[in-house]
C-alpha cells in the first residue's frame, strides 16, 4: 500500500496500530487497521446499499503484513462539531445553521433506517441495551448501580419500545461524526430501535460537562425533534420524540462505561467518573417520575465539582 500521496490525519483509537490519512487533493480518506476496520467497512458497504448517508468505499484490501485498509470518499473537511466550534462568538449557543444541517442529515438517515427494518428476534431490545449501554462494563465498574431499581427502569424502557422497529444504527451518533454530506465512523454499529441514533444528537452535549464549548437551546432542541418526528411520520413510522426518556436512560449508561479510573492518583478522572454517575442517577430519578429525562437540568462538570461533598464518594 503506497501512502506517498497521503497525509497522516490521526491515529485510530478503534483499531490498534491503525491510522487515518487524507489524500493530497482532499477527495479521499484512507483508514488502516485490522479486524474491526474490516467489519466496519463491510457494514458501511451494506449501509450505502440501503441508502444510508455514508461515505462510499472506493477500494479496500489487505497488505502483505496483514494490515487492512479502506479508501473512501471524503464527505467534507469539517464535522458539524468542528463547524460549531469555529462559529462560536462570545455566546455558547449552537449556531442555527449547524442545527439545520444536523436535522437534514439526521432526517436522511432516519428515512433510510425506517425503510429497512431488521428482524432481530425477541431478544433484540435486550441486546441493544447491553451493546449500546455497555451494561456489562458499567455494572462491573459500578456494582452498586446493578440494582433492582436500575433493572426495573431498563425493563420499563424496553417495554415502552416493544413496538418500535429495529434498524441498523450507528450507536455513537453526534456532531463529531456528522458532516453536511453524511455520517462517518461506524465502528460501533449495531441493531437499535428506530430513532435512537438521531434523536439524541443534541441531548448528548450536556453529558460532556460543558467542556465542548457550545450548548443547544430549548428552542433548537424542540425544533430539531419536530423535524425528526415529521421525517418519521413521512416514512410511515410513529414519531420518535415520545421515546426520548427510554433512549436517554440507555445513553446515560454509555457515557458512564469505562470511566472508573484505575490510577488512584488521577483525581481528575475520578471526578469525571463521579460526575457521570451523578448524571445517571439523576436521569433515573427523572425517568421514574415522568418517563422522560431532561438533560437541560444536568449540572455542568464545573458546578458539580464545586458543590461536591467528598464524604459521600464511594
Amino acid at each position: 500500500m503506497d501512502t506517498t500521496d497521503w497525509r497522516l490525519v490521526k491515529k485510530r483509537t478503534a483499531d490498534a496500530d491503525g491510522a487515518v490519512y487524507v489524500s493530497a487533493d482532499g477527495t479521499r480518506y484512507r483508514r488502516t487497521g485490522g479486524a474491526a476496520l474490516r467489519s466496519e467497512a463491510a457494514f458501511q458497504q451494506m449501509a450505502a446499499g440501503l441508502g444510508y448517508p455514508v461515505p462510499r468505499v472506493l477500494e479496500h484490501g489487505e497488505r502483505g503484513d496483514g494490515t487492512y485498509f479502506v479508501d473512501e470518499e471524503s464527505l467534507g473537511g469539517q464535522s458539524l462539531h468542528e463547524k460549531a466550534l469555529a462559529s462560536l462568538d462570545s455566546r455558547r449557543e449552537l449556531p442555527d445553521q449547524v442545527v439545520d444541517q444536523l436535522a437534514e442529515v439526521s432526517s436522511r438517515l432516519l428515512a433510510a433506517q425506517a425503510a429497512h427494518p431488521v428482524d432481530g428476534g425477541p431478544d433484540a431490545l435486550r441486546r441493544w441495551v447491553e451493546q449500546a449501554g455497555w451494561t456489562h462494563s458499567v455494572f462491573t465498574e459500578n456494582p452498586d448501580l446493578d440494582t433492582p431499581r436500575t433493572r426495573a427502569a431498563l425493563t420499563r424502557a424496553t417495554d415502552q419500545l416493544a413496538s418500535t422497529p429495529m434498524v441498523w444504527g450507528h450507536l455513537d451518533y453526534g456532531l463529531p461524526n456528522v458532516l453536511p454530506a453524511g455520517v462517518i465512523d461506524w465502528q460501533h454499529h449495531g441493531m437499535t430501535p428506530l430513532g435512537y441514533d438521531v434523536a439524541l444528537a443534541l441531548e448528548v452535549i450536556p453529558f460532556k460537562g460543558g467542556a465542548k464549548g457550545y450548548a443547544a437551546t430549548p428552542r433548537q432542541r424542540e425544533r430539531y425533534l419536530t423535524v425528526l418526528d415529521v421525517a418519521a411520520q413521512t416514512a410511515g413510522r410513529p414519531p420518535v420524540s415520545p421515546h426520548m426518556g427510554s433512549f436517554l436512560l440507555v445513553k446515560s449508561l454509555f457515557f458512564l462505561a469505562l470511566m472508573r479510573p484505575t490510577d488512584p492518583a488521577r483525581g481528575d478522572k475520578r471526578q469525571k467518573w463521579q460526575y457521570r454517575r451523578h448524571l445517571f442517577l439523576k436521569g433515573i430519578d427523572q425517568y421514574e417520575l415522568t418517563g422522560n429525562i431532561d438533560t437541560a437540568l444536568f449540572p455542568t462538570l464545573d458546578s458539580f465539582a464545586s458543590g461536591q461533598n467528598s464524604a459521600v464518594r464511594p
